[in-house]
């Protein structure tokens, strides 16, 4: 990766949008990053933005647990797949997809595990708190998706084509 700074900046502005007081915990902007990101700076940085994000906004308001390693891997597993995925599609109707299946999946690996595995908490009751949870999830991840996914994408091209363009005129120069 050429261009920490708009990793970086990309990485502590989600991290400062989470922390919005009084905000549904699951409207939160890390798919909308991670899609883009798994296309521009392929499958291992997408996937340390979304396990890292996870485990820094823990770290710093709930404490780390168990639940923590899982959902940090499931975002993880996210952006893995969005690097795969995004190699044949681009646009916002592919983020808006993307951002469906890879949030029921997020949804069904985090909500359905963490509670019946861990905290003895039966799995109808894990199914049926989920279902609000995720389609409000879905809300959030789409919406952001359609929106910021694309001018994330072209930002994130666009430092890196400038950093690529500089480094040619270093070589040569």
């Amino acid at each position: 990766m050429k261009n920490w700074s708009k990793y970086t900046i990309a990485f502590f502005t989600v991290f400062a949008f989470r922390l919005i007081p009084f905000r549904a915990p699951n409207i939160e902007p890390i798919m909308s990053v991670v899609m883009p990101f798994g296309k521009v700076y392929g499958g291992l940085m997408s996937f340390v933005f979304g396990f890292f994000s996870i485990i820094l906004y823990d770290s710093v308001t709930s404490g780390i647990g168990i639940w923590t390693l899982i959902t940090a891997l499931s975002y993880g597993i996210m952006g893995l797949g969005a690097n795969y995925y995004f190699k044949n599609h681009s646009g916002w109707k592919s983020y808006a997809s993307y951002a469906v299946v890879a949030t029921i999946l997020y949804d069904a690996m985090t909500g359905l595990t963490i509670g019946p595995l861990f905290f003895h908490q039966s799995f109808i009751v894990s199914l049926v708190g989920q279902i609000p949870f995720t389609v409000l999830h879905l809300l959030g991840n789409v919406s952001f998706a359609i929106v910021l996914s694309p001018a994330i994408e072209r930002w994130a091209v666009k430092a890196e084509k400038k950093v690529v363009v500089v480094e040619k005129v270093v070589l040569v120069g």
